[in-house]
């Protein structure tokens, strides 16, 4: 593959629901522009797109795959993302080297929740788009009513370039051209079914008309000049209705609807077409981006220029165990040539680039360079990860990130074989490698391993590229959620330690007040009030050791005691036999007895939970978090959404994604943080009991 000037790339993300036809979009592009002999069925586990082996057995996208074609002397890389929201951070990054989207919606289906967060995310960053109308040779798609579902969702942006032709029985068999008025339609040949040029049938032309006049409308406003011409009652050229609607396309007030059956091929060239004659390339709609000066802290620009100092960040990872690591970047700015040096902004390291590729779903084309504008890979750089952003060391500016979406599905996870603990650690670094969106902890307290995930199948598929990439079996639990204890009143009482076995013996004997401290985020505070010398100063020390060694496990469920004040009131001492062993031992006895007497009880770990979800839902969420024992702190809104705040206990939080998920078809998401402790309820308090005294007996 030739190396591609900055102004003869597209950079075209595709997204939309699952199941809409975004990996069959690319591979139908491979295919008809003659980079592919044999066009491949996500089915049939043979696309390139989807060439990981989970992808291949799920039949689904689970990851980013870029996927470059050669159309009319102009470079169209495609990124396929994943339709799941599991993952979602796949997309994130994938807009990171976005200048436009190709928004896929079924035919079938019509618009759904993943069309809605596509149309979101470029709503976000202001990225231009386009709709595809997909799966139209299906006997249930409606390109009408899908038209009609994204014009109410979406505005009048919704701006259809192309509608469906059908015959007498109401199949599928062409569209028509509204800007030029003629028909495509399927015909058989000798090489088999194929599109050829036909004329608008009469009783379609007034609907031609209707619609041809609305772009027409669309492209005035996008044009000051073009805007004149129109009020005056002129009518515009066909050129003069592209160039406005390709102003329109890239200021994103005007979204062209296209359709076919990419399975098929139908509609696939019209699509590559449209996308090089109507999507901006690289530096029109990203002529510059700004960036951090790293020398001098400044916001700077840099141009989309070859010419400029380079700038480039990485958008994927991709980690194998036997191919090593692959980083897909993308040039903002200047060349990245093979055999320079880079330097790594954020690791703060250089490396020798022996190779650059372009990569084609697994396949990787040697390049001598990217140009700015462009897409690459690069292999076996030590330190580089996603986000990183790459540059010289003698003009080093850093480029804003991704946000990941929170990992807020927590599991306990831990490798069924003996003497996996490290191999499952290393394995779990190499995967936060390829998905940032995944985070590891060992919780010091329970010594859990914990895994955090998007969703459930996000955890799932981190389970199978264990088993399979790392040859790892693992299992998943609940996590230990970490209770405390504490005491509600003020008791004295003594503890005596006494022992005689020949020689010296123990003796240790100290009186002591426990009472509440009022504050939960501490332990313990320990004092001491002696007069006279009844317990000398050198066994205090042993004293409050003792009160740290009992804290850690309480007497109700054995958690950790938080919010207590100990205090050494008197006691006495055996001139031989007192130790501090002995006044240890001593102060456990009188722990021990008197949380017994002080109303010993259970906090819970409360947490403060912020929902992002369509008002719609709110009776819903609402009702939900009131049955997880919650409380409702405010409502807010924030754009098309409202944001609960509310405090619920944790233990009541677990899988609360797949529900809120259920809930609001998966248009909420939510984020949570630990807030405090508080006195869980009596029978709470019970079940935490009834059921450590089952694992210490079990």
């Amino acid at each position: 593959m030739r190396t591609y000037a900055t102004g003869e790339v597209r950079n075209i993300v595709i997204l939309g629901h699952s199941g809409c036809g975004k990996t069959s979009v690319t591979e139908s592009a491979l295919f008809y522009s003659g980079a592919i002999k044999r066009q491949g069925k996500v089915s049939d586990g043979n696309t390139t797109s989807d060439y990981d082996p989970e992808e291949i057995k799920r039949g689904v996208s689970i990851q980013t795959s870029v996927i470059p074609v050669e159309w009319m002397d102009t470079k169209i890389n495609f990124i396929d993302t994943p339709g799941y929201f599991d993952f979602a951070s796949e997309v994130k990054s994938s807009l990171l080297a976005a200048d436009a989207a190709l928004i896929v919606v079924s035919g079938k289906s019509g618009p759904e929740v993943g069309t809605e967060k596509a149309w979101d995310y470029c709503e976000e960053i202001g990225l231009p788009r386009m709709m595809f109308v997909n799966q139209m040779d299906d006997d249930n798609a409606d390109f009408n009513r899908a038209l009609g579902q994204m014009r109410k969702k979406f505005g009048k942006a919704i701006a259809p370039f192309q509608i469906p032709l059908r015959d007498e029985d109401g199949k599928f068999i062409g569209f028509i051209n509204c800007i030029e008025r003629y028909a495509r339609v399927i015909q058989d040949s000798k090489d088999g079914k194929i599109l050829v040029d036909a004329d608008v049938p009469e009783i379609m032309s007034g609907e031609v008309e209707s619609l041809r006049n609305m772009l027409i409308e669309a492209a005035a406003e996008s044009d000051d000049e073009l805007l004149e011409k129109y009020f005056n009652d002129e009518e515009l050229t066909e050129e003069e209705i592209y160039r406005g609607l390709h102003a329109g396309i890239l200021a994103g007030t005007v979204a062209p609807v296209l359709c076919g059956a990419v399975t098929l091929g139908y509609g696939i060239k019209v699509l590559m077409t449209s996308i090089v004659k109507y999507v901006p390339a690289s530096n029109k709609c990203k002529p510059t981006v700004e960036c951090e000066d790293v020398k001098t802290g400044d916001i700077v620009e840099r141009k989309c220029d070859p010419s400029e100092p380079l700038a480039a960040i990485v958008f994927k990872t991709i980690s194998d165990p036997y191919v090593g690591r692959l980083n897909l970047f993308k040039v903002f700015s200047g060349t990245l040539k093979k055999d320079m040096t880079i330097y790594n902004v954020q690791k703060d390291t250089e490396e020798k680039i022996a190779h650059v590729y372009i990569s084609r779903g697994k396949e990787l084309i040697e390049v001598n360079e990217i140009q700015a504008g462009d897409i690459g890979a690069l292999s076996k750089l030590s330190n580089t990860s996603t986000n990183d952003t790459l540059t010289v060391k003698s003009n080093p500016v850093k480029l804003q990130g991704c946000q990941f979406p929170a990992a807020v599905h927590a599991m306990c996870i831990k490798p069924k074989g003996k003497g996996d603990e490290d191999k499952i650690s290393a394995a779990l670094t190499k995967l936060r490698e390829e998905d940032p969106s995944i985070k590891v902890e060992v919780n010091k307290e329970t010594k859990q391993t914990l895994v955090y995930g998007v969703g459930e199948q996000h955890l799932e598929i981190l389970l199978s590229k264990l088993k399979n990439k790392y040859k790892i079996d693992a299992e998943l639990s609940e996590p230990i959620i970490p209770f405390r204890e504490t005491i509600k009143s003020k008791v004295e009482v003594r503890g005596k330690y006494k022992k005689q076995s020949g020689g010296h013996g123990q003796f240790g004997d100290v009186l002591m007040s426990f009472e509440p401290l009022g504050d939960l985020t501490k332990s313990y505070e320990f004092e001491e009030k002696i007069f006279g010398g009844s317990v000398p100063k050198q066994y205090f020390p042993a004293v409050e050791k003792g009160i740290q060694e009992c804290v850690l496990n309480g007497v109700l469920a054995g958690y950790p005691v938080v919010g207590l004040k100990a205090t050494l009131l008197d006691g006495s001492y055996h001139p031989v036999d007192s130790s501090e062993m002995a006044f240890k031992m001593a102060t456990s006895m009188a722990f021990k007895d008197g949380l017994t007497r002080a109303r010993p009880t259970i906090l819970e770990p409360v947490v403060h939970a912020e929902v992002l979800a369509p008002e719609k839902y709110m009776g819903d969420i609402m009702g939900d978090i009131n049955k997880r024992r919650g409380r409702i702190l405010k409502m807010d809104p924030e754009g098309k959404n409202m944001r609960i705040s509310a405090e619920v206990p944790e233990v009541e939080m677990f899988k609360y994604c797949t529900d809120l998920r259920s809930m609001t078809q998966s248009r909420g998401e939510y984020t949570y943080h630990f807030e405090r402790y508080e006195e869980a309820p009596p029978e709470v308090q019970q079940e935490v009991i009834n059921k450590r005294k089952a694992e210490k007996q079990g």
